[in-house]
C-alpha cells in the first residue's frame, strides 16, 4: 500500500455479498487452522447478521475441537477509521486470525491492519466471502500474500505472487 494514501478506500465497493457461511466452509476452515497447528484463534467480522452468524459457528467448531478462540471483533461498514478494531483484534496474539465479510469492511479492516498493527495475512484465514476477486482488489493481492480461505463448498484458496489461486485437486486414488 502506498505510504501517501489513506487506508480508506475511495468509492464504495461496486458488490456487496452477504453470505452465510456453509457447513464445508466451517470444517475446511478449521481443518486449516489444525494443518497449521493452531491453538487460538481471534475471530474478526463485520456486524451484517450473516456475518455474525458466521462468526458465531466458525468459533463454536473451533471451541468444539478443542480450540481456544480468544476474542471475537466487530467492524462497522463504513466508520472514520478502523483503528480501534483494528488493535483489538491484533492485542489477542493468536496463533491465527480469521476473517469474514462483507466486503467494504473488510477491505477498510484490512488496509487499517496493514497500515497501523504487525497484522500478517500470511497468518490469517478467511471465508469464500473474502476469497471473491473483487473483494481482495479492494485492498490489492499485492498486500495479501500469503492470506488464505476456503471456498463455500470447502476447497482451499490463497494469495500468492499477487494472484488468487486454488489449488488443482488431488486426483482420486492419489
Amino acid at each position: 500500500m502506498d505510504p501517501l494514501t489513506s487506508p480508506l478506500l475511495t468509492r464504495p465497493t461496486p458488490h456487496a455479498p452477504d453470505l452465510t457461511v456453509s457447513d464445508a466452509e466451517v470444517a475446511a476452515l478449521v481443518r486449516l487452522a489444525r494443518a497449521r497447528r493452531a491453538r487460538t484463534l481471534a475471530i474478526g467480522s463485520g456486524r451484517t447478521p450473516h456475518a455474525l452468524d458466521t462468526t458465531r459457528r466458525i468459533a463454536s467448531a473451533w471451541d468444539r475441537t478443542g480450540g481456544i478462540t480468544l476474542t471475537t471483533v466487530t467492524w462497522p461498514e463504513t466508520a472514520a477509521s478502523w483503528l480501534r478494531p483494528a488493535t483489538r483484534f491484533c492485542a489477542a496474539a493468536p496463533d491465527l486470525w480469521v476473517m469474514t465479510g462483507p466486503a467494504t469492511g473488510w477491505a477498510q479492516m484490512t488496509r487499517r491492519l496493514l497500515w497501523s498493527t504487525p497484522w500478517r495475512p500470511g497468518h490469517t484465514l478467511a471465508t469464500a466471502e473474502i476469497g471473491d476477486p473483487r473483494t481482495l482488489a479492494l485492498v490489492g493481492p499485492a498486500h495479501l500474500d500469503g492470506l488464505t480461505g476456503t471456498t463455500a463448498d470447502g476447497a482451499p484458496w490463497h494469495v500468492t505472487d499477487d494472484l488468487l489461486r486454488h489449488p488443482a485437486p488431488t486426483p482420486i486414488g492419489q
